[in-house]
């Protein structure tokens, strides 16, 4: 618990010097006197933002990307992602993602907790209560958030309320405390509760870059398939679905420019000029703490084939696409080789070059976007995982149809299950190819892959390049380990089983 203590102290730090300089009294280096940073609901705006930016994305990304089935090694690639053996499914307490996964989203939490407990002495002036309560009711959809992604990756089965997952962090922990890991029964009350006090707080604003109900909804969506809770969960996901409906063919493919936010209900900002917008964090491109554009997971210079791609596109994944898709001009660049004669080239990597371009960049940024958390087609697609679940073989095809006439432009012929593991395996195809890039598919197959009969599906020439070709879905390595660095400061700390 001693790493979640250094944590602590470089979170502070951060949000003092980079959210709220202004108002920080300082009396010692690396502390800050919460009464002095935070007098006035202004601070707390300040203290929010500041909270909010310790929020990253980008290493989910990496990862669901490497370890599964998503990527192949590029054309001007270099060893990236390959250090510790990631594309290859070694996975370990020292490997760099546990650590970046531990390492954020404890320090998020700790920015959060922080901000709520100085909430505490804050002096409301007339008229500033609404904007109190709303500033109030983000921070606790923060945390719930946080907490739900290192379950997430923590927990060995979402459907068991006694496994373990993570720390339950709703104050600010002293150096000398070493907390156990909570169950997912206690992680899931606090998350529940944090959802109630944010639903109830958060102003009535769609600005999709901060929490709002419906991100609280979407939360709770997500959960509730996660759990099998799989009424709820068609409930919640269906309501974010009238309420928003889902982009056409054109405003798709704006939404990754960042220029339509038709169905975006939450995205992490990033702009030019934040603290994201550089190429890599120490560690260097391919590393799990690369923390900067998103397009610099798979690129040196930007999205094109002159751009130095280090990572492709998977070919498993290309070969799932319609050239007809329109989700295949958004994730494929035009400039990439396509060689249909691929699999007998004598230089793959020459004549075979898929090019990434989900995060193009912006206003003259190259490989610089926001960063897609909820969006309105995965609510589409846990409505159809729920419906599916329930026996309404029908409701599942109907909605999978739904959502690739609006990919299509056309009217697509309605698929037909003779089983529920037959529209299982549709609706994890279409994740698949829907969320490609965004960091959900190694949760995907942990938690739906074996009752749709699918898993990790890398082509022949994706497993020489990147040394392996198949995961059985019943491997340890579909949880992630506690990290070193934790296991080493924290006695109470219990691993997970097989590491």
């Amino acid at each position: 618990m001693r790493k979640l203590k250094y944590i602590a102290v470089f979170a502070l730090a951060s949000i003092g010097f980079t959210s709220c300089e202004d108002a920080i009294d300082i009396t010692q280096v690396g502390i800050l006197n919460a009464d002095a940073a935070f007098t006035t609901v202004a601070d707390l705006q300040l203290g929010l933002l500041g909270a909010l930016d310790e929020f990253d994305h980008t290493q989910q990304i990496q990862f669901n990307a490497l370890f599964t089935d998503e990527l192949s090694i590029g054309a001007d690639g270099g060893g990236q992602g390959a250090g510790d053996g990631t594309s290859a499914f070694v996975l370990n307490a020292g490997s760099a993602f546990p650590t970046a996964l531990w390492f954020n989203y404890n320090a998020a939490l700790n920015a959060v907790n922080r901000v709520i407990i100085a909430s505490e002495g804050i002096e409301i002036q007339d008229g500033e209560q609404a904007q109190f309560n709303d500033i109030v009711g983000q921070l606790h959809g923060l945390r719930a958030y946080a907490h739900f992604e290192l379950l997430s990756y923590l927990s060995t089965d979402y459907t068991d309320d006694s496994a373990l997952a993570t720390i339950l962090l709703d104050f600010t922990p002293t150096t000398d405390q070493q907390l156990p890991r909570n169950t997912n029964g206690e992680i899931f009350a606090l998350i529940d509760s944090d959802l109630t006090t944010a639903n109830n707080l958060v102003a009535s604003q769609s600005n999709p870059v901060f929490i709002s109900r419906d991100f609280v909804t979407a939360l709770r969506a997500r959960m509730a398939a996660y759990r099998e809770n799989y009424a709820l969960a068609n409930t919640l996901a269906t309501q974010l679905l009238n309420a928003h409906g889902l982009a056409d063919r054109d405003e798709y493919v704006n939404m990754f420019i960042d220029e339509d936010f038709t169905e975006v209900i939450f995205s992490m900002s990033r702009t030019i000029g934040d603290n994201y917008d550089r190429q890599a964090a120490p560690g260097g491109l391919g590393n799990a703490f690369a923390g900067g554009w998103a397009g610099a997971n798979f690129a040196f210079v930007n999205s094109t084939i002159n751009g130095s791609p280090f990572f492709e596109m998977g070919r498993g994944l290309f070969n799932l696409f319609d050239p007809a898709d329109i989700r295949l001009d958004v994730n494929l660049h035009p400039t990439s080789i396509i060689d249909p004669n691929y699999q007998t080239s004598t230089n793959p990597l020459g004549t075979d070059v898929l090019v990434i371009s989900k995060y193009p960049g912006k206003g003259g940024q190259n490989l610089l976007n926001d960063l897609k958390i909820f969006r309105t087609s995965e609510m589409l697609l846990i409505a159809a995982e729920a419906r599916a679940a329930m026996g309404d073989l029908n409701g599942a095809a109907s909605l999978i149809d739904q959502l690739r006439d609006a990919r299509f432009g056309s009217d697509q012929p309605t698929p037909s299950f003779a089983s529920a593991q037959e529209a299982f395996g549709a609706v994890i195809d279409e994740r698949r190819l829907e969320l490609a890039f965004e960091g959900h598919r190694y949760k995907d197959l942990k938690r739906l892959g074996a009752r749709a009969g699918r898993g990790i599906d890398r082509d022949v020439i994706d497993c020489q390049f990147l040394n392996a070709c198949d995961l059985p879905l019943t491997s340890n390595l579909f949880t992630v380990p506690i990290p070193i660095i934790e296991l080493d400061a924290n006695s109470n700390i219990q691993q997970n089983p097989g590491y």
